[in-house]
């Protein structure tokens, strides 16, 4: 048993990276979730401005609204630790000249 000298030492390193690991993998799952809270809060503000004729820029991500039959869809994609999110939303155009 004498030739066990510093093995709790490599234990230890293996134990603190696994936590490490496990603890940047909750993090960034939380950064995934707060990025598909916000698409999606984008989205229905783009799509509402929209559809009462309002410009919007989104605090961040990218926004592509598409105006079919009388429905604004805007779909938000918003850059998350985990790949970028996308969310969408429709609302009604109303009170506007669909046209054009």
């Amino acid at each position: 048993m004498a030739d066990d000298e510093g093995a709790v030492t490599v234990e230890a390193a293996f134990a603190l990276t696994a936590i490490i690991v496990v603890v940047g993998i909750i993090v960034a799952g939380i950064g995934a979730l707060v990025a598909s809270l916000v698409a999606t809060d984008v989205a229905a503000a783009a799509a509402r401005a929209y559809a009462i004729g309002v410009d919007y820029s989104p605090p961040r991500g990218t926004v592509e609204v598409t105006d079919a039959g009388g429905l604004a869809t805007a779909t938000a994609t918003i850059p998350s630790p985990l790949g970028e999110i996308s969310s969408t939303a429709v609302f009604t155009v109303e009170g506007r000249n669909r046209a054009g």
